[in-house]
């Protein structure tokens, strides 16, 4: 069983995904605005984060079921779990 403190599967097997798509689609759709981006892991889609109008990273995952998501901005190097609400840094 895994510590509260250990990232998960998820986590510990990722393979980097990175984009050079800094912008979140379907917030551009909407005409809305972003304050920071998520690229998932699983499919390299690029989303904005909860703390954005439309949480369309979080969106994903619930129709996706892609489990993980990194940061996208500049200087940032961590990872999320949404499945297992996991945190690690890379």
């Amino acid at each position: 069983m895994r510590r509260p403190d250990e990232p998960c599967s998820h986590l510990t097997s990722l393979k980097i995904i990175h984009s050079d798509h800094y912008q979140c689609d379907q917030c551009v759709a909407l005409g809305d605005h972003w304050l920071h981006l998520r690229v998932c892991q699983t499919c390299g889609e690029v989303n904005c984060c909860d703390s954005s109008k439309n949480k369309h990273a979080t969106r994903h995952f619930h129709e996706s079921s892609h489990p993980a998501v990194i940061s996208a901005e500049p200087g940032e190097r961590w990872a999320w779990c949404y499945q297992d609400e996991s945190f690690k840094e890379y």
